[in-house]
């Protein structure tokens, strides 16, 4: 592992309204990337989609999500949809900066313990 890629501290927590403009601009880099690197069209066609997206995530007590925070900031993502008996994941989002940390593992761990809880 490079010292680029070495794990760092996480801290997983309750996402919040307040979070959603952080963790949009995330969600429509890391989708664009994505989508650039292999010539997909964009999933999402601008940061306001995004962020409106994660905004109503984040506050509907339907959906369960957690943010991560690497040094203070926020790294990324994950969403639980729990409006029915099969929950849904997603999206999962991770600053292209800081890919390949363990950060992606570490969201879908928490939702996955939630749903196990559920």
């Amino acid at each position: 592992m490079t010292p680029h890629q070495q794990k760092s501290t996480v801290t997983i927590r309750r996402a919040k309204p307040a979070d959603a403009p952080a963790c949009g601009q995330i969600c429509y880099d890391a989708f664009t990337s994505l989508n650039l690197a292999y010539n997909f069209p964009p999933d999402l066609p601008e940061v306001g989609a995004a962020v409106g997206l994660l905004s109503m995530m984040f506050s509907h007590p339907g959906f369960y999500c957690v943010v991560a925070e690497l040094h203070g900031f926020i790294a990324g993502s994950n969403c639980l949809d729990e409006r029915s008996a099969i929950a849904g994941v997603g999206p999962i989002t991770i600053d292209p900066n800081v890919q390949n940390r363990g950060i992606g593992r570490d969201l879908m761990r928490a939702v996955m313990d939630r749903s196990r809880e559920r």
